[in-house]
Formats: structure tokens, C-alpha cells, sequence
């Protein structure tokens, strides 16, 4: 419970630095991060979908007190992380990483659009809008997260496997 606990704060501090260097893109109202799907990434196939989303949602909150993040990074983090620690239950296979922007787009951009935009950022951006935005930030970062995976993998850290 500790080593997972411990490793959530640091799912949840990585992608909060990675936005100060080389830090987060800022198009549209959003601050594309592709670090935060990064790490999400791996974190949900090292820690399992709720400490995952859990770290997701700590680098939200810190992003936005920091000032490096919007309240989009809340629906464009959480989803991903879920869909990749379900995913890697079921088949366990770092491939799965590769499923992160399936949470991200068509869930968190949804969720973005239609409930945190409008109603808690006050301005409406409209799905065709930030879904591109969440794929553009979430493919790469998918990819970034399936190569740290296989690294991890040929380095035989036990709780990631092939």
C-alpha cells in the first residue's frame, strides 16, 4: 500500500514538472501535455486504473494551482488512465498503452465540452474543437508511454511484461 502510494505521488509530480520543461503547448484554450498521457500510461500498467486516475488527478490539481494547467486537464488525464488500467487487466500487455487516447478523446473531450468548458471555465468550445486537440496531445503521448513500457520490460521491472 505504501510503494503504491509513493509511486502515485510520483505519477502525479512528473507530468507537473514536464509542464514547466519542455512544458505544455497552449492551443484553444487548452495546454496540450503530452507528458500527462505519458504517464498515464505507465502508471495505470504499473498501478492499476484507480491509482492511476488518482495520479492524474492529483497532476490536474497541481497543474492548475501552479498555473501550468486548465480544468481541461481534468477530463483530458482521468479518462485515459482508466481505459489503460482496464485494458491492462484484461490482456496485460504494454500494447495497451496505446489505448490511452480512447479515454481521452471521445470521453474526456466529451466531458470537456459539454460540462467543464461551458459551465466551469464559462466559455463554450465546441467538441470538434477539442477533440483534435486531445488526440494531438494524447497519440504521442501514448506512444511516448508504450516506449518507456518496453523499456521498462526489457529491463525485467517486474510489474511490467512484454
Amino acid at each position: 500500500m505504501t510503494r503504491k502510494l509513493v509511486l502515485t505521488a510520483v505519477f502525479a509530480a512528473l507530468p507537473v514538472v514536464l509542464s514547466f520543461v519542455p512544458g505544455a503547448i497552449p492551443v484553444a484554450g487548452a495546454k496540450l501535455l503530452p507528458w500527462q498521457h505519458m504517464t498515464n500510461a505507465v502508471a495505470a500498467v504499473v498501478l492499476g486504473p484507480w491509482y492511476a486516475a488518482l495520479a492524474a488527478t492529483l497532476a490536474a490539481v497541481l497543474r492548475n494551482l501552479l498555473g501550468v494547467g486548465t480544468l481541461l486537464a481534468f477530463p483530458g488525464g482521468i479518462p485515459g488512465a482508466l481505459v489503460v488500467g482496464l485494458a491492462y487487466r484484461a490482456w496485460r500487455q504494454s500494447w495497451v498503452a496505446l489505448l490511452e487516447p480512447l479515454g481521452t478523446g471521445p470521453v474526456g473531450a466529451t466531458v470537456g465540452s459539454l460540462l467543464v468548458a461551458p459551465f466551469l471555465m464559462g466559455k463554450a468550445i465546441p467538441l470538434a474543437t477539442l477533440l483534435p486537440l486531445f488526440l494531438a496531445s494524447s497519440v504521442p503521448g501514448a506512444v511516448l508511454g508504450w516506449l518507456v513500457l518496453h523499456a521498462l520490460a526489457r529491463a525485467k521491472v517486474p510489474e511490467v511484461v512484454g
